[in-house]
């Protein structure tokens, strides 16, 4: 889960302006509030007013009762299992780690970033249910953070977790966080406390491109282009995680507690038969003294922190948009109350979620300014803002056909062309089949929407609020596509079809449908399955989805960002 920790205070910065707060009420009290909010509305506001989306939903009826009841339990499931994961490691480990002197990983994260701020955490469900072990979080915590004012990538090790080892999923996890730094020009501070790879595993973590080894490739081409690098040790930093430290711009280490070394004391007596203490052989006086692994020497994990943030403070970066009162943009929030998104979406996919009321509780004003409204309806497309920030949205409103296909590549041409960041809306079973549908062009028409939102420049995000199918994943911006950020909604399903579409296909080509391969498939579609394998940023709650895009076009506007100019392929006409 994409975790939006504290803050009175950081909602206070992102709420700056006036804050509309309704009730819930009966769609004709609504309707009647909203003709009277237009009325109101000045000559210079008529462009917005005339933007305004009206709602139908009620907040009383039986469906949607049903579909929060529904929300609401998968909500409870996973914020328990939220709440396990951000626990961390077994009791016992985590009782030794604090004995130490050593704090708690979150606990670093909080004393790190700025007071009153948000920390947007990733992937809180890696290596879930996936080694037949409980590795927490993959062992490893990463997100955004804002630390003196500037916008950071973290990346802090839990050796609560199995030593801090790294697994399959821990690599990708670190890479990931890495790939999310240099897409947004954001500074990395690794917090290190890890054993380096897990030995049982080095067939998945050691040799190949996306290995572990690409993590210091990754620092180094980073560290090349202006991004900074900045290491805490706070632990144990052996084997190749020796480079973590040793390629960053600046490194702190713990003294008597951080180690840096290539091979630790028991493989240089095996290797050499000296005997050596980890501390004589890596400690932190060693390394600020002698060596110059390292740049500053801290007392104990607090001071490493404050160093940390010195260092940061000494980038001569520009603050992040989050802090000031001054430089947010202004805006105002929904007119509907984005707690309600629960009510109005459900977990029953097989009816049709209205995109426009999903747009309505996302969006700065419930202001939408909708492109080709009447053209290839089940696209739906238009201009908007978050948090000030303008956006172009791209939401589905049910099955992608050549004429939503063709308007949406369109829509997207449009945003590249004035650097507009993009939102993707997900909800899709695939684009239409048919005799009809591949006389229209489909594939074509298809293959354009793809083609435009695999080149487009600008910053991309993507929601998948319902289903995530076929070839529909692909046109709506999947992982494959390369957002800046990807969410999902509890509800969400993910895979190449329906597990009763698959059981159809099975039949036709002459299998027997398995009732076991459907039971699979479905599993396999879940939210949690694909968040436990990074196919997304993390699980977020309904409401909180306005305020993750909000930190996410933040960070992705926040870094040192410059405009691309986008090369379009070949739209086959």
């Amino acid at each position: 889960m994409a975790s939006v920790i504290p803050s009175r205070e950081a909602l206070a910065l992102l709420r700056h302006s006036i804050h509309l707060s309704f009730r819930p009420r009966p769609h004709c009290l609504r309707q009647r509030h909203y003709v009277r909010r237009i009325a109101t509305f000045t000559h210079s506001h008529h462009a917005e007013a005339v933007s305004i989306l009206p709602t139908a939903v009620d907040t009383s009826s039986a469906d949607f009762q049903e579909n929060k009841r529904q929300m609401d339990e998968a909500m409870v499931r996973l914020t328990s299992l939220h709440s396990k994961i951000a626990l961390g490691g077994p009791q016992k480990a985590r009782d030794k780690h604090v004995q130490r002197g050593k704090m708690l990983v979150r606990d670093r994260i909080t004393s790190l970033i700025d007071s009153g701020t948000t920390f947007l955490e990733f992937s809180q469900l890696a290596g879930y249910g996936i080694y037949g072990e409980d590795v927490p979080a993959g062992g490893i915590v990463t997100g955004i953070g804002t630390v003196s004012g500037v916008n950071c990538v973290i990346v802090a090790n839990d050796s609560t977790v199995k030593g801090g080892t790294y697994y399959p999923i821990t690599v990708k996890k670190h890479l990931r966080a890495q790939s999310i730094a240099q897409e947004n020009r954001l500074p990395c501070i690794y917090l290190v406390d890890s054993g380096g790879a897990n030995l049982p595993h080095q067939a998945d973590v050691f040799p190949d491109k996306e290995h572990f080894g690409r993590i210091f490739y990754n620092q180094a081409r980073m560290s090349s282009i202006g991004i900074p690098q900045i290491s805490v040790v706070m632990g144990p930093c052996t084997a190749g995680g020796a480079y973590v430290p040793s390629m960053s711009d600046e490194s702190i280490i713990v003294q008597e507690q951080g180690h840096i070394f290539l091979a630790g004391p028991p493989l240089v007596k095996a290797a050499t038969g000296e005997v050596v203490t980890a501390e004589e052989l890596g400690g932190g006086k060693l390394h600020s003294q002698i060596s110059g692994v390292t740049d500053y020497l801290a007392v104990d994990d607090a001071h490493a922190l404050v160093l940390a943030r010195r260092s940061v403070s000494n980038l001569n970066w520009h603050s992040s948009l989050s802090s000031t009162r001054s430089t947010l943009p202004t805006f105002q929030e929904p007119l509907y109350d984005p707690e309600e998104l629960s009510g109005v979406v459900g977990t029953n996919l097989r009816r049709q979620i209205p995109a426009h009321e999903v747009i309505a509780r996302i969006v700065d004003g419930s202001s939408f300014a909708e492109f080709k409204p009447s053209y290839g309806s089940t696209l739906v497309t238009g201009f908007a803002k978050i948090y000030g920030h303008p956006v172009g949205i791209v939401a589905n409103n049910g099955i992608l056909f050549s004429e939503s296909s063709l308007k949406g590549a369109h829509f997207v041409q449009l945003c590249g062309k004035r650097h507009i960041p993009l939102i993707f809306l997900q909800n899709i079973s695939g684009f239409m089949v048919g005799a009809d549908a591949e006389k229209g062009g489909i594939a074509k028409n298809g293959a354009k929407l793809v083609t435009a939102v695999s080149c487009v420049e600008v910053p991309k995000f993507t929601v998948v609020f319902g289903s995530s199918a076929g070839a529909g994943n692909y046109g709506m911006c999947g992982r494959a596509y390369s957002p800046r950020f990807l969410f999902t909604w509890p509800n969400a399903r993910t895979s190449v079809m329906g597990a009763e579409q698959l059981s159809s296909v099975m039949e036709a080509v002459g299998r027997q449908a398995d009732p076991e391969l459907k039971a699979r498939i479905e599993r396999e579609s879940e939210a949690t399955f694909g968040s436990a394998r990074l196919w997304d940023d993390g699980i977020i709650p309904p409401a909180h989805t306005r305020k993750v895009l909000g930190l996410s076009l933040q960070a992705a506007m926040g870094g040192q960002y410059t405009e691309k100019e986008t090369q379009w392929g070949v739209f086959r006409m």
